[in-house]
């Protein structure tokens, strides 16, 4: 009897532990994803990645925001979300310049805030999850120098202001400076209308002599689809189109010839990881969330979080469409 008490006194702090574990989490916490574009497929990823985090924690988790770009609605998004005294947000920034305010004013609330796939550097959000776009930017450029042999003109189709995209037609022409062969013709604004990048990829791709494009770059996913089906329409092959993320449409036209490559991004893991972080900071939180981390030595938080990238072609595009089968059946 003796023996069993004891074994009894030794697995209760044990047994205690594993229950306050079971009851750290709670419905009632609840998570908000916030982006613009919400219905596009990469922001889908995306929300997959959020949901899975939020069963295993069981927790709720709520996503937010408007289903085309507009960042006045996306405000509105995250003012709704400050208002709903949340445990934790995940945002992706379309516009420093009009989120910032609201994103510090969720911070003075005593609300986490980490950005992810656009930040905002500026703010008072704890850090940033995403692609490194300025590499991701390079990656692009890299294979454009190489399939034009240097010499060439291109055309970007983007959305200027953007802080993610930005930076990847900064790291497309830091690639392209020692190549002055090759010549930005323009950069596009979508503005997030993706039939102004079809209508433009049909004039360019009239264009001939010393206007010639010889390659398409899309910043932005939501472009290539529209852009791709231009070149397909008209059968044109002898000109480049370089993609970004990797939708089940853009790995289509890679297989078919279509697309020559895209850089892949892993939204999944951004929203995933993302609920992950902002749940340990609402469960154990620093003593002050204005206490600037990204520039103390000894802060608890990163100030970047660089989930990866890759280059897509047809040489590795059959593995990226089995990942995405396999993430359906799960």
């Amino acid at each position: 009897m003796r023996t069993k008490r004891m074994i009894f006194g030794l697995l209760m702090p044990v047994v205690l532990l594993l229950l306050s574990g079971c009851q750290s989490h709670s419905k009632s916490e609840k998570y908000y994803l916030i982006s613009n574009n919400i219905g596009l497929a990469y922001w889908k990823t995306a929300i997959a990645g959020f949901n899975k985090a939020a069963a295993q924690y069981k927790v709720t988790a709520v996503v937010d925001g408007p289903n085309n770009y507009d960042p006045q609605a996306e405000v509105q998004a995250l003012q709704k979300a400050i208002a709903a005294k949340p445990a934790g947000i995940l945002i992706s920034v379309s516009d420093p310049q009009s989120l910032q305010p609201e994103i510090d004013r969720a911070i003075d609330a005593g609300i986490p805030v980490i950005t992810m796939d656009s930040d905002a550097p500026y703010s008072h959000r704890l850090f940033f999850i995403g692609t490194n776009n300025l590499e991701a930017g390079q990656l692009g450029g890299e294979r454009v120098v190489e399939k034009l042999g240097g010499k060439g003109s291109v055309v970007f189709f983007s959305i200027p202001g953007q802080p993610n995209i930005d930076e990847r037609l900064r790291g497309y022409k830091e690639a392209f400076a020692s190549h002055p062969g090759i010549k930005i013709m323009d950069v596009l604004n979508m503005r997030g209308e993706s039939i102004k990048a079809f209508d433009m990829a049909q004039q360019y791709v009239a264009l001939t002599g010393p206007a010639r494009v010889d390659a398409f770059i899309c910043l932005k996913a939501s472009a290539v689809k529209d852009v791709g089906e231009v070149l397909k329409r008209q059968s044109v092959h002898d000109r480049l189109l370089i993609a970004m993320d990797v939708d089940p449409g853009t790995l289509n036209l890679i297989k078919d010839g279509t697309i020559e490559a895209t850089v892949s991004q892993k939204p999944f893991t951004m929203a995933y990881y993302g609920l992950k972080a902002l749940d340990e900071i609402y469960h154990h939180p620093p003593k002050d969330l204005h206490s600037g981390y990204s520039v103390d030595s000894f802060s608890p938080y990163p100030v970047f979080v660089d989930t990866g990238t890759a280059l897509v072609d047809k040489i590795n595009v059959d593995s990226y469409i089995h990942a995405a089968a396999e993430a359906q059946e799960k």
